[in-house]
């Protein structure tokens, strides 16, 4: 871990919660920041968001410098990303791909107790440990954090096991980030305080406010749902339907014969397998059932039959045609469910308007301040058909909505009670003012 300085944490005393936005299109880094600088004026943040594309990865060392001889906040944070996400002057909001671009936001959030850390990739304390180990190595107290705003950098060793060790030490606080972009130049991807890091960095938001998660898949379920019977690692063996048992791909060919022709040609490119999570721990239910009773929320309560099911989404990587066996990005077990996924543009727009309306309803506050984006980059323009697929329909939702983010290579999320790495996704984070029932007036 990389030291961090204890004067970094601290509660917001500003009387007014502000969100200040600019995103420049500016072919140089020099213009790039006089752009966004006369922009966003100089009045002082608490938290700077700098998402810059990967056209200024050499310059990235100078980005930060440059940026804090005109703009002032106490935390600063971002990443180099495959594409930028940002709003404008005049509150519109984009998805800029293969193209410079460089997008920052100031938050000034009153009430907010906020932290920066920065984590080395490698010396990871054990997972079989005690979670104070954790504790001690990220530098974070224990019930200080609601929410994690995590960025890792592409050479980052061991990162399944960086956020299941986040999830283990802190299993109340949710975590939305992504994996920045890698590079040919000799330093880092990743923002932090005055310069470049590697490894992962991290703004811990806790006090008043707090990120509320979305992890839109953008994949539809084709054919039944599949029990695992037999399994090796990631390597699917044999699956059941019932009474009946087969051959992983024996059971793919029986779902492909009653799709449409539309859906078989997109099996060629878009087929993936979701895998049912239920490893909600009693830690984090635990810690969700305090979290829910200190924000004063009543949610309905709902049968354990009724409950929806979560299915983790994984690409497909190979067929061992002499026993019909699947290998999937994922390890699975016997007796997990499996059914095999769809990933195309229509159930991707279907489903994260859902997620976000469902996300706006049962919000106890006013709209967010703000929305973080971290996508995938086989979304955008690759899965829409044009620019601003995501962001459109954010907005459709929850117009006005201030936006941020980067296209990323690998996007950290939520699901099924545990935070996952995830790849073709949009992991959302809505920043909102929810004090919590303890919180002084």
């Amino acid at each position: 871990m990389v030291p961090f300085n204890p004067l970094d944490w601290f509660r917001s005393s500003g009387s007014q919660a502000r969100c200040r936005h600019a995103l420049s299109h500016q072919p140089s880094m020099e213009e790039a920041v006089r752009d966004v600088s006369s922009t966003l004026g100089g009045n002082a943040a608490d938290v700077a968001l700098v998402f810059v594309s990967s056209h200024f990865a050499s310059d990235l060392p100078r980005l930060l410098p440059l940026l804090q001889q005109r703009l002032h906040a106490s935390h600063w944070l971002g990443c180099l990303g495959g594409g930028v996400v940002g709003t404008t002057a005049a509150n519109e909001a984009h998805e800029v791909e293969q193209n410079p671009a460089l997008s920052v936001m100031l938050l000034n959030l009153p009430g907010a107790e906020l932290q920066s850390v920065q984590l080395s990739g490698s010396d990871l304390p054990d997972l079989d440990g005690a979670a104070q180990h954790w504790h001690e190595w990220v530098g974070l107290k224990p019930g200080s954090s609601r929410s994690l705003l995590l960025l890792i950098d592409p050479t980052c060793s061991g990162i399944n096991d960086l956020i299941s060790g986040l999830d283990y030490a802190y299993p109340e606080v949710d975590k939305i980030g992504g994996i920045a972009i890698p590079h040919n130049a000799a330093h880092g991807s990743l923002l932090c305080a005055d310069g470049i890091a590697a490894g992962a960095v991290a703004l811990s938001i806790g006090g008043d406010w707090s990120l509320d998660p979305v992890v839109a898949q953008g994949c539809r379920p084709i054919g039944p749902v599949f029990a695992i019977e037999q399994a090796q690692r990631n390597v699917l063996l044999e699956l059941s339907d019932g009474e009946r048992r087969d051959s992983p791909v024996a059971c793919l060919q029986r779902v492909l014969a009653g799709l449409s022709a539309e859906d078989r040609e997109l099996v060629q490119h878009s087929l993936f397998l979701g895998v049912e999570r239920q490893e909600l721990s009693a830690g984090a239910a635990l810690a969700k059932l305090q979290r829910i009773q200190s924000e004063s929320e009543q949610p309905e309560p709902q049968a354990d039959d009724e409950q929806e099911r979560t299915f983790l989404v994984r690409n497909l990587i190979g067929v061992d045609p002499r026993n019909g066996a699947v290998a999937v990005a994922e390890r699975v077990r016997a007796g997990q469910n499996v059914q095999f996924q769809l990933r195309e543009a229509q159930a991707s727009r279907q489903e994260a308007r859902q997620l976000l309306q469902a996300s706006r309803a049962t919000a106890a506050t006013k709209a967010p301040l703000c929305g973080l984006l971290f996508a995938c980059l086989g979304r955008g323009s690759g899965l829409f058909g044009g620019a601003d697929g995501d962001v459109t329909i954010a907005r459709e939702v929850i117009p006005d909505l201030p936006i941020a983010g980067s296209f990323c290579n690998g996007e950290i999320g939520p699901l099924g009670g545990a935070t996952h790495l995830h790849g073709y996704t949009a992991c959302w984070g809505l920043l909102r003012h929810a004090p919590l029932a303890s919180s002084p007036s």
